[in-house]
């Protein structure tokens, strides 16, 4: 078996596959619908989860930022007693930058749902604000550092500041992400020049700067106009960028980097370790009004920029939002009309299929063995009309329909053509038999002439051979029209007493002297009947003993049970394999059919004739193992077969009913009766065989010596004279017996005329073998 074909075979049925074929795209359909709304509505989601986390957290810490560098510039004034450092502005302003903390620490919940790269920057920035107290003081009373030390501790709470908004800004848009990049740059260049605000204004007081403070302004300055030159201005678009230019090319930005240049340039005059500040107060004051002129100008630009993609931000995600409920819903139609399509087509075919395979089981176990049955009646049958065609489009499964078609006209027109071979073939065996039994007849009416004619002992015992093989010749002719479905030609028309029956079925077998006969049962057989129990029996019987060595016996025994009269037919043989038993038992327990090529395959015609006439009335036949290692055949005739009214027992005058000798019967002289008169009627209404009386068939001489040896009580010495003259006695009466009872006519020109024999008057003197006829096969 190849690969593929066993794939088939797994899949289980047509029906099956087309539910898979429908199933695995509406499956992967609804997964990667699934998978694209999830992830869309995820990615809105978590952009405005972001959106929301930046505004409450991210512009809040901007705001903070935005004071911390202005409480750190007024600090810075305030220890430079600068004039506008005045201590009423820097506790204004540590009040504004309380309330900007306050907002941001208020966002603890937020924080606590970022994401982790993000609340770990907030954490930080959130624990920095929370020691702001303790460098506020050390500004207004150094004790544990120097101002400027305090100074720089807000540096770095701000440096945390923007590198969390820095981590706020990317988000998973790359487009915001990007717009972000330029802000945050901003962000750090104010940073830088508030940074480089605080050293200057520390140091205008003094007039010069040690050479780390110029180290670290040159290094502000430096990485300032980098940042300005190479990352904001190349990476600002639109309105913002038009803003920082307008900012960068303004008098005071101008101013600031005028007076950067001097504080640059005074290194090469430093002396001492110390860089003078030529003009100092000049400077101080123009970078005073510059500076706060540039830095409104950057903390709005710095607003309106976060407030902006902030805005970007929140559209973007609704956007988002809404192109993944369009996606899932667009996704859900699809899925829907997919899954509506694939169901309905698949239900089509499905249906289309049911209904082909209905037609095809309609045809196999209806309209078929219909078409057999009426053919098997003899009826006439049009194949056409008893194959209505099927019409099931134009597709592939119409043409498998076409085929069907074709495929169920064949079956019927070969049944027709099978029962019409099979009825001429029966009528064929039928007319031989029926020839043949007109042979057969004429034969045994031909005999009967010979027997009563003769009365040499050896030429009788020579008709009674042939008398016997006619005898089973006549059954297996009767064989042959049972198996072509036809009854024999033997009829009564009054019940059979059980006995007669079962005499005139151990009549027709060949070994008749090892049969032996068992039933005291008073009952009767139906006229109906009759013929087809001695039959029956009489192939039962003929088997037991061609199937069981001689001279072992035959037991045939009778009696009634509680459904019917069981019959048994036991034998001394080897038996049969315990399958066999039951093989047998199943064919017998249905009407055969006729069927040659099974036939010869295995003859068992013995089987078909007994089952054939067992189903024709309702007769039960079983077989089974016997205990003597042969087998037993039990033969159940129903109640309605069998008659039960008492028949009164026969005078002395009345004649019994004549039957083969058996071992537990022997063969009884017969009376010879008046010769002209016929014998008298039984009660039963059936003409009776003569009954049997001593020494009535023996010659008158020997008749003479008769009296004076029944009164010395013992018969003369055997001797085949006696032998010949008891035959012919036995001869004449059973042949008149026969010539009253049956009432035998036979026309030779006429082959449907009825011909009736009284079966058991072929047979011989008891002891004397008569040669079997083949048996009848099991």
């Amino acid at each position: 078996m190849s690969p593929r074909t066993g794939a088939r075979r797994r899949l289980g049925s047509i029906r099956l596959s087309l539910i898979l074929l429908a199933l695995v795209p509406s499956v992967t359909l609804a997964a990667m619908w699934a998978l694209t709304t999830t992830q869309t509505f995820d990615e809105g989601l978590r952009l405005r989860g972001q959106t929301e986390l930046s505004r409450s957290t991210g512009a809040m810490g901007t705001d903070a930022t935005l004071a911390l560098q202005r409480e750190r510039s007024l600090s810075a004034a305030w220890l430079a007693h600068d004039p506008r450092g005045s201590r009423a502005a820097l506790d204004t302003q540590r009040k504004e930058t309380d309330k900007a903390v306050a907002k941001l620490v208020g966002q603890s919940d937020a924080i606590r749902k970022a994401p982790a790269r993000i609340s770990d920057r907030l954490y930080s920035v959130l624990g920095s604000v929370g020691s702001l107290e303790y460098y506020r003081g050390q500004v207004d009373n150094p004790t544990d550092i120097t101002a400027a030390q305090a100074l720089d501790q807000y540096s770095s709470i701000i440096d945390d500041q923007i590198h969390a908004f820095q981590e706020l800004s990317q988000v998973d848009d790359g487009d915001l992400t990007s717009q972000a990049g330029p802000l945050v740059a901003l962000e750090h260049a104010a940073e830088l020049t508030s940074q480089e605000d605080t050293q200057l204004t520390l140091a205008w007081p003094n007039g010069h700067l040690d050479e780390k403070t110029w180290e670290t302004i040159a290094q502000l300055v430096n990485t300032r106009r980098w940042l300005v030159e190479d990352q904001i201005v190349p990476s600002l678009q639109g309105s913002t960028k038009t803003e920082t230019e307008r900012i960068l090319q303004s008098p005071e930005w101008q101013t600031l980097q005028h007076i950067e240049d001097q504080v640059l340039a005074a290194r090469s005059s430093a002396a001492g370790g110390k860089v003078p500040l030529p003009d100092a107060k000049q400077q101080q004051k123009q970078w005073a009004a510059a500076f706060s002129r540039v830095g409104d100008e950057y903390s709005r630009l710095i607003e309106n920029q976060t407030s902006g993609l902030l805005d970007r931000s929140a559209d973007k995600a609704d956007s988002l939002l809404l192109t993944a409920a369009s996606l899932s819903a667009g996704g859900l139609i699809a899925l829907l009309l997919c899954v509506g399509m694939s169901w309905r087509i698949t239900r089509s075919l499905s249906r289309r299929l049911r209904g082909l395979r209905e037609a095809t089981l309609s045809l196999a176990e209806e309209r078929l063995p219909d078409v057999v049955a009426r053919l098997d009646r003899g009826e006439k049958v049009d194949a056409d009309l008893a194959t209505p065609p099927l019409d099931y489009g134009r597709d592939e499964l119409g043409q498998v329909a076409r085929a069907f078609n074709k495929a169920q006209r064949t079956a019927v027109h070969t049944a027709v053509e099978l029962a019409d071979t099979r009825r001429g073939f029966q009528k064929v065996i039928l007319g031989i038999a029926r020839q043949s039994q007109n042979l057969v007849n004429l034969q045994l009416t031909k005999l009967d002439a010979l027997e009563r004619s003769h009365f040499d002992p050896d030429v009788l015992k020579g008709l009674y051979e042939l008398d016997s093989t006619a005898s089973q010749l006549r059954r297996y002719e009767e064989n042959l029209v049972i198996i072509s479905g036809e009854q024999p030609r033997r009829s009564w028309r009054e019940p059979v007493a059980l006995i007669d029956i079962l005499r005139s079925a151990v009549g027709e077998v060949a070994e008749y002297q090892r049969v032996e006969v068992h039933t005291d049962e008073d009952v009767y057989i139906a006229p109906p009947a009759v013929a087809d129990v001695i039959h029956l029996l009489a192939e039962l019987i003929d088997n037991a003993t061609a199937y069981s060595p001689a001279p072992a016996p035959v037991g045939v025994r009778a009696a009634l049970v509680a459904k019917g009269l069981a019959i048994e037919v036991e034998d001394r043989g080897l038996g049969l394999p315990e399958g066999d038993y039951a093989s047998f038992n199943a064919q017998l327990a249905v009407e055969p059919q006729f069927d040659v090529v099974a036939l010869a395959d295995d003859l068992r015609l013995g089987m078909f004739v007994i089952a054939r006439l067992a189903t024709r009335h309702g007769i039960a036949v079983t077989l089974r193992p016997s205990p003597y290692g042969g087998t037993t055949a039990i033969v159940l005739l129903p109640h309605e077969i069998v008659v039960r009214e008492p028949v009164p027992a026969p005078s002395e005058d009345t004649p019994a009913v004549d039957g083969p000798p058996t071992a537990q019967e022997p063969a009884r002289p017969v009376r010879e009766p008046r010769p002209a008169a016929a014998p008298a009627a039984r009660r039963d209404g059936l003409a009776p065989l003569p009954r049997r009386v001593p020494q009535t068939s023996l010659a008158a001489e020997l008749r003479e010596d008769a009296p004076g040896d029944e009164q010395h009580g013992h018969a003369e010495e055997f001797t085949a004279e006696r032998a010949a003259s008891s035959l012919a006695g036995f001869q004449r009466g059973t042949l008149q017996a026969r010539d009253d009872d049956t009432q035998t006519q036979y026309d030779q020109g006429q082959e449907d005329a009825p011909v009736t024999r009284e079966t058991g008057a072929h047979l011989a003197e008891e002891g004397t073998t008569v040669p079997s006829t083949p048996p009848a096969d099991r």
